[in-house]
Parts: C-alpha cells; structure tokens; sequence
C-alpha cells in the first residue's frame, strides 16, 4: 500500500504546485480577485480532503522517497521553457487536471472521496478557459 501513498503524495503537491502558480497568474498578472480567490479556494480544498484524515496524512508524508524517485530527473523539452504567459498558465492546468485524475483513481483505494477530486478537475477545465481567454485577450491589447 505503500506505492498507493506514494502515488498520492506526488500528486498532492503536483496539483498544489501548478494551482499556486495559476493563483500567482491570477493575482499579479490578470489582478483578478475573483479568479485569484476561486483558484485558492480550490487549492484550500484539495489541502482539506486530506487534512480531515489526520492518519492518512501521516502515511501519505511517511511514505514520500523524494531520493528514491526514479522520474525526478527526467524532463522532456517542453519542460524547460514557455514561451508566453498562455503556455505557462496551460501547462499548470493540465499538470492539476492530470494530478485530479490521478487522485480520483488511486485516492479509491484509500477510501478517499473520488467526487472531490472530479470537481476540482471540471472546475480547473472551467477556469482553464476562463483565464486562457483573459490571457489571449491580455496579450492582444
């Protein structure tokens, strides 16, 4: 079971990583309050899935082997650079998407509530396309 937490962990702090960004992207480029606050919401809420499982929290940290992580080094091109603020903000919306994805599939196996982690994906689809908008519209004016 030890994958299984390992598994969750990663992806934990994959999809609260890219939100922080898009929530960086919201607040200081867009100057959105509305976006920003629906973006830490959402990240708020992911943290509090697992926080209201104290012992699964637990597992989930003792489990991380950052060290041991065969995938850490690997980067592929589109990795180490963006090109523009659109290219930023939808390579931190998939890596949510994916992560949610993930989440909802393995956080099964923990008892975790996969409807949780869908929501935040359908939101994150939602708010991919409102921000992608403001962006291009950003970029054009």
């Amino acid at each position: 079971m030890q994958e299984v937490y390992r598994v969750v962990d990663v992806n934990l702090n994959r999809a609260g990583e890219g939100l922080r960004v898009l929530e960086e992207i919201t607040r200081f480029v867009l100057n959105d309050v509305d976006l920003t606050a629906c973006i830490k919401e959402i990240r708020h809420n992911l943290n509090a899935i697992v926080s209201e499982l104290p012992d699964l929290r637990y597992e989930i940290i003792y489990s991380r082997d950052s060290e041991g992580d065969v995938g850490s080094g690997s980067w592929t091109k589109g990795e180490s650079t963006r090109d523009s603020l659109f290219a930023l903000a939808t390579a931190n919306f998939k890596r949510v998407q994916e992560a949610a994805r993930v989440l909802e599939e393995f956080g099964k196996l923990l008892g975790l509530p996969a409807q949780e982690f869908k929501k935040l994906r359908f939101k994150a689809y939602l708010l991919e396309k409102k921000i992608g908008l403001r962006l291009h519209e950003q970029k054009n004016h």
